[in-house]
Order: structure tokens, then sequence, then C-alpha cells
């Protein structure tokens, strides 16, 4: 039978650490084990060294050397573009830089910041009477590819290569530019050169709808009078022939548009009188 009071567990023992002196007494109650040992090399990366290549000051002073000279280099350039650009802003010359086609970048076209709000729809309609060109010109040669093969004879090809070589950058220089720059500048003489030139391109217009047999029969143009002699003897290259002929009737229409419009702008804001003075004091400088 156990006795009616035990002793407490958890009574800390009589122990006096004076009784045996220079000894320790054992800790065979402990209930805590001993940390485990550190290794030898555990020193939390005090000791540790980090290999990191410096250059030497040699290096530093040629690299800082070679930074300033390029630094002088670009502010040369930047005074030499400066001065150019003054010059030529002093002059009058305008930098256009070339950003259409987007993905070719042939010429400078920006009717929406360049052009005044009110000559815009003008201006549009005038560029797609360029792009009509483009698109007549280019059919045309299609469709005298087609007839060269088909044994309408190699001459008429050349003919249509050079109408169109020829043809799309003559009608940029000679009547679009000029329109452009005369709406920008709001230009007596830029007009006039434009309606002079347009009225050739209109009547070029015309003449490739009918193409009269004047020039190797006519055929090397879609005209409705070589679409009529062909269609006998070749369906399809007469068929090519009569949307051709169409092309060109359209653009001959919408151009005719665009000149009337420009020319009511044209006499509308007294560009008309301005033109005959210009003219008439060239005539006078002229004589003198």
């Amino acid at each position: 039978m156990a006795r009616r009071y035990d002793s407490n567990p958890f009574d800390e023992e009589d122990v006096n650490p004076f009784a045996h002196p220079g000894s320790v007494p054992p800790a065979t109650n402990s209930r805590l084990s001993p940390l485990p040992p550190e290794p030898a090399d555990f020193n939390y990366d005090r000791g540790a060294t980090v290999d990191i290549p410096l250059d030497s000051a040699k290096d530093l002073k040629k690299k800082e050397k070679e930074l300033q000279a390029k630094e002088a280099e670009l502010k040369r350039r930047e005074q030499e573009l400066k001065r150019r650009e003054d010059a030529a802003a002093r002059a009058g010359i305008v930098i256009e830089e070339k950003n259409w086609p987007p993905f070719f970048p042939i010429i400078h076209h920006d009717i929406a910041n360049e052009i005044p709000i009110h000559l815009q729809r003008m201006q549009y309609f005038a560029f797609a009477t360029l792009l009509g060109l483009v698109i007549c010109l280019g059919w045309n040669f299609i469709a005298i590819t087609i007839g060269w093969v088909r044994g309408l004879g190699v001459k008429i090809w050349f003919l249509s290569i050079i109408y169109f070589i020829a043809g799309v950058p003559g009608a940029y220089v000679l009547w679009y530019r000029p329109l452009y720059r005369a709406m920008r500048t709001d230009s007596a003489l830029k007009f006039g050169w434009f309606f002079f030139f347009y009225l050739l391109h209109i009547g070029f217009c015309l003449f490739a709808s009918v193409a009269p047999p004047v020039v190797f029969h006519g055929k090397s143009l879609t005209g409705i009078l070589p679409a009529i002699d062909v269609f006998g003897g070749h369906v399809l290259v007469g068929i090519f022939y009569l949307i051709g002929f169409g092309f060109f009737v359209l653009e001959s229409l919408l151009s005719i548009w665009v000149i009337q419009q420009v020319y009511m702008y044209f006499r509308g804001s007294g560009k008309a009188a301005e033109m005959k003075r210009e003219a008439a004091r060239g005539a006078v400088r002229a004589a003198l």
C-alpha cells in the first residue's frame, strides 16, 4: 500500500553546489538533451572572401577619357545639326521627313497636321485621284501583259511599263506635290502649276479611256476601242480591257470634280487676282 503522502516530483532537490568543490553534480535527472557540437568551419561566413574583379586605376582613367570623347562628339554633332536647321529655316527650306507609305516611306505626306481643316477634304480627294492613277496604270500593265501572252505583241507591253514608270512619279511631282504645297502655304503660283498639269492628267485619262488607234493600234491602253477590238478573238483579254476602261472613266470623272472644287476655292479666296498680279510683275521684270 502506497504511502498517503508521496513526495512531490516537482520539488527541487536540495543540492548544495558547494558540497563538492571542483566537481559538477551529475545531470542524470535532467530532461534536456545537450546541443550538438558546432562544426569547426561554421563561422557564419564572417571569414569568407568574395572574389570581385576590380579595374585598375589606369583602366578607369582610359574609360573615362573614352566617355568624354564620345560626349564631345555628340555635342559637336548636335551643334552641327542645329546650325544646319537654323540655316535651312533662314533660307525658307522646309525639311520634310518621309513617312508614307508606313511600311516603306518614300514621300512626305501628312494632311491631318499640315493642311488647314477646311481644305483637307479637297486634298484627300486629290490624293485619291493620285492613288486612282496608280490603280489605272497598274491594271493597264496587267491587262497588257495578258494580251502580250495571248499574242498581241511585245511592243505594247513595253509601252505599258513606260506608262507606269513615268506616269506615277510624274503625277506626284508635277501636280500632286504642287497642290499639297499650295494648300499648305496658300501660294498662288503653286495653284497655277497644279491647274496646268492637272488638266494634262485629265486629258490623258480621257484619252486612255477611249484609246484611239494612234500608237501601236491603241492596244497599249485599256480603252473602250481596243476592248471591242480584242473581244472577238480573246475574250479574257477583252474582259480585262473593259475593266481597265471602267477604271479610267472613274478616274476621269473624279479628277474633273477635284479640279472644279479646287478652282472654286481658288477663285473664292482671291488667289486668281493674286496670280494675275504676280504674272504681270513677272512680265514687267522680264521686259526690263
